[in-house]
């Protein structure tokens, strides 16, 4: 998913990226996280691409937000943002990519972030003080958790600069 910024200054959920990833090989599949999340990797209609695929489409994203917006490298956001990025630079090594448009260690983490703001760590109840719908039924799906990570970050990144919490800036 991409942030993008109105002409305020005001962040905002810009374009959510979805994909069904066939694992790669050797991959430690653990049977109770499949369980847990409902996965079925076998599933006719689960219509999974490539790691590289995904990476790629993903990567190619980040980078049009990146010229569009004037930067050089994107910032990982993600609720516990380590463990995403370890992921990302895991793949990004594993396929030899030379074009990672992420910053190789520096993230935002919205438990972080969300315990300080709103003194809770957990993000179903992060939104919930943040006054974001959050659908436990939902939870623990990718795309979903990205979603409300994304509203999430917006939402306290916003409620700062509605505080006076940086001066505008040019360039």
């Amino acid at each position: 998913m991409t942030i993008g910024m109105d002409e305020r200054g005001f962040v905002f959920p810009e374009h959510t990226y979805f994909f069904r990833v066939e694992p790669f090989e050797g991959a430690n599949i653990e049977a109770a996280a499949l369980e847990f999340t409902g996965i079925k990797l076998d599933h006719p209609l689960r219509m999974a691409v490539s790691e590289e695929t995904a990476m790629n489409d993903i990567f190619r994203g980040v980078r049009k937000a990146l010229k569009a917006n004037g930067c050089k490298r994107a910032v990982l956001v993600g609720h516990n943002a380590s463990f995403d990025l370890g992921f990302v630079n895991a793949a990004v090594a594993r396929m030899d990519m030379k074009r990672n448009p992420f910053h190789p260690f520096s993230s935002f983490d919205t438990a972080t972030l969300a315990g300080l703001a709103y003194g809770q760590t957990v993000l179903a109840k992060a939104c919930q003080a943040a006054g974001i719908d959050f659908d436990g039924r939902e939870a623990h799906s990718a795309r979903y958790d990205t979603e409300k990570t994304a509203e999430l970050f917006c939402g306290i990144v916003n409620r700062w600069k509605e505080m006076g919490g940086w001066e505008d800036f040019d360039d």
